[in-house]
């Protein structure tokens, strides 16, 4: 769809520098941008390749101007590349109603404005909302609530009792609500414990494919408002995650443990059960978590530990083989070995 470049700086709440009129086409990046394209910059490399590019006008921050192109002048061109993107490329729409391939139970309530595509069962009771959309082969079961504008991609799954707030999307593969890992000793062999509870997700979190939140015990396993989850993440039983915490790929959190808000787990980060993760705190890339952690910290390592603390020792590790050096000629010098003995 076509805007002017006026449309598209009242959209973004920005100011033109050139050509109100000049029509725009498309969206891309400077090294691929033809006549007709936006584009964005946000630092002066970047501005530089939009510069000498194709395109028709570029985004970028209120501290640069051009005599080559027209620009859109913003607070900020990465909210405003976002924000951007999606007018050019906004989100299919599906068709409202039920593919004849589904079975939706009779006591489930579906509202008309809901897209059930092919393959997708839905369970006795559950309540899905205005505008939301299950594409093909989900599964929601018994009791489940997806609030409004809910979106489930391929082959999710969601398990009895799940509750699902608004704008929440969920890609392929995931599955919500199953049994946390729960087992006790019992005369030699593992006794399972029956997992009761349930999984609460909140108003617009985004969860990644090949995601597993296992539900609680006893209580809900919670994830909070605007929380974003991204590939490959497992959510062990009666955890409770905070509002728009950011949790990286393959990372994994142990039961009943807690992270406050705007928390950040790194790729592969693993946290121990019954751990406190403070607000706003950042948890390095491969960290192993065993003790809590408070707010507005950053730390590193396996075992964690504070940031300055884990610096300090990987720059004394880099040091080790010239200092081992300087020890063995010390020691040839003066025919003596430090540990107090002589040659």
């Amino acid at each position: 769809m076509p805007f002017t470049t006026a449309e598209i700086a009242k959209r973004l709440s920005g100011e033109i520098l050139g050509d109100r009129n000049a029509t725009l086409t498309g969206f891309a990046t400077a090294d691929q941008a033809k006549p007709g394209d936006l584009t964005f910059a946000e630092n002066e490399e970047f501005f530089a390749r939009a510069e000498a590019s194709a395109a028709t006008a570029i985004i970028a921050d209120q501290r640069f101007s051009s005599a080559k192109k027209i620009l859109i002048r913003v607070p900020n061109a990465r909210i405003a590349f976002a924000k951007a993107l999606a007018l050019f490329f906004p989100e299919p729409v599906k068709p409202a109603g039920i593919h004849p391939l589904s079975v939706v139970a009779a006591s489930a309530q579906v509202d008309p404005t809901a897209h059930i595509g092919p393959h997708c069962t839905v369970g006795e009771r559950v309540k899905i909302g205005a505008r939301c959309v299950l594409q093909a082969g989900n599964f929601v079961g018994d009791d489940s609530t997806l609030a409004d504008e809910v979106n489930l991609f391929p082959n999710v799954t969601i398990y009895p009792r799940t509750e699902i707030g608004k704008r929440v999307r969920i890609h392929a593969g995931t599955t919500i609500g199953s049994d946390g890992y729960g087992y006790v000793l019992d005369g030699g062999f593992h006794r399972k414990v029956p997992q009761i509870g349930n999984v609460i997700i909140r108003d617009d979190v985004e969860i990644g494919a090949n995601v597993t939140i296992d539900r609680g015990a006893l209580g809900p396993t919670i994830i909070g408002k605007g929380t974003k989850i991204d590939n490959l993440v497992q959510i062990a039983h009666n955890v409770e995650i905070g509002e728009h915490c950011l949790i990286i790929a393959q990372v994994g959190i142990a039961g009943s443990s807690e992270l406050g808000n705007y928390v950040v787990l790194a790729g592969q980060a693993g946290i121990g059960g019954h751990l406190k993760i403070g607000n706003q705190a950042t948890i390095g890339a491969q960290c192993g978590v065993m003790t809590d952690i408070p707010d507005k910290t950053t730390w590193l390592g396996s075992p964690a530990q504070p940031d300055r603390q884990f610096k300090r020792q990987v720059i004394a590790l880099q040091r080790l083989p010239d200092l081992l050096k300087r020890i063995a000629e010390f020691e040839r010098k003066f025919g003596v070995k430090l540990d107090g003995g002589a040659e």
